[in-house]
């Protein structure tokens, strides 16, 4: 699948990848070596959890309205992340994935937002990606601060 095809497409696209973020933080949260990088995973993964859940009510509500041709002009692939979790992965390759879920997600939630009329929904898509855009920070700091300390 190349393009969306309806709001449902779009909206179980985003509320997969919410799924997929919550999984891999919860896992991360249990694998952290540090207390401090352990609550930051934890509270990314209940906030995940809470977009998830904030996605799946504004379908259930049928309040999303969105043209079928603006629908079609949003790319899934503009969307995913080329890299896959896996069981061994180090703690670099683990905050580079979370890095680049968190820019797919606001890229997602940023163009949701400029495709909607109603003003409420906007405002949700939003904020979503300003909270995608703080943990793409957090995560960066974190790769800052481990990763790059010795360069």
């Amino acid at each position: 699948m190349n393009t969306f095809n309806s709001v449902d497409d779009i909206l179980n696209f985003a509320i997969e990848r919410e799924q997929e973020s919550y999984d891999l933080y919860h896992e991360l949260a249990t694998r952290a070596r540090n207390r401090e990088m352990k609550e930051v995973f934890t509270q990314f993964s209940k906030e995940e959890e809470g977009h998830k859940k904030r996605l799946i009510s504004i379908q259930k509500s049928g309040q999303f309205k969105v043209a079928d041709k603006i629908i079609r002009n949003l790319k899934i692939g503009d969307y995913l992340v080329d890299i896959e979790p896996t069981t061994n992965m180090s703690y670099q390759e683990a905050l580079i994935l979370a890095m680049k879920k968190e820019k797919a997600a606001f890229r997602l939630y940023n163009d949701l937002a400029s495709k909607v009329s109603d003003g409420l929904l906007q405002s949700i898509f939003l904020t979503l990606a300003q909270e995608e855009s703080k943990h793409k920070l957090r995560f960066e700091l974190e790769y800052d601060k481990i990763i790059l300390k010795d360069n």
